[in-house]
């Protein structure tokens, strides 16, 4: 372990303890929830689609609702930038952080996923980069139709009202992207993501 470390001895969830619907699929590769928001690259292998098959667009009514488990699943194996573990192994994400709002409005389509992240450590120097980690990767995996709210709990970071801040601004969180350095560090946070 590195000296330099915030917190070099956090507490670890055994991964078999942490909650998952994806433990039900043994081998076979299910069709995932995001699959159809993927665009579809056919190979020259693949024959041409039928073009009844390509006017397959899902409306509002057939849409899979998505829920608190799911985003879990989402953000939970995200790494962290101090530790060879995961986030959700950490307890920096859990599940009962994780709130989805439904519109309350007929007219509004919008829903709000709000996750409140836990620092290992109160002192953690790392906690702006882990929130944007999570909302990154929500952002990239998640419909449009979510606003995503990613905050640090009241009572866990000594930074908490300044992350939040920053969390919050669209315009900070659009700079951070475009600093090279900060890029990589949360690319390789979201390169151990399923």
């Amino acid at each position: 372990m590195e000296a330099d470390k915030d917190n070099a001895n956090p507490t670890i969830i055994n991964p078999s303890d942490l909650p998952s619907r994806r433990r039900s699929a043994p081998t076979a590769k299910r069709p995932g929830i995001f699959d159809a928001l993927a665009p579809a690259y056919p190979s020259l292998a693949d024959a041409p689609s039928p073009p009844e098959a390509l006017s397959d667009v899902s409306s509002d009514e057939e849409r899979e609702e998505i829920d608190e488990q799911e985003v879990y699943d989402l953000i939970s194996t995200i790494s962290d930038p101090e530790h060879p573990l995961s986030l959700g192994s950490l307890g920096v994400v859990t599940l009962d952080d994780i709130k989805i709002v439904r519109p309350t409005s007929p007219r509004s389509r919008i829903s709000t996923v709000t996750v409140l992240v836990t620092p290992t450590t109160s002192a953690c120097s790392l906690t702006t980069v882990i929130g944007l980690g999570v909302k990154v990767r929500l952002v990239n995996a998640l419909p449009p139709r979510f606003r995503i709210d990613v905050r640090i709990k009241e009572g866990t970071s000594k930074t908490a009202d300044e992350v939040n801040k920053q969390l919050g601004d669209k315009e900070r969180v659009a700079a951070a992207m475009e600093n090279r350095s900060l890029v990589s560090v949360v690319n390789n946070m979201l390169a151990t993501c399923e």
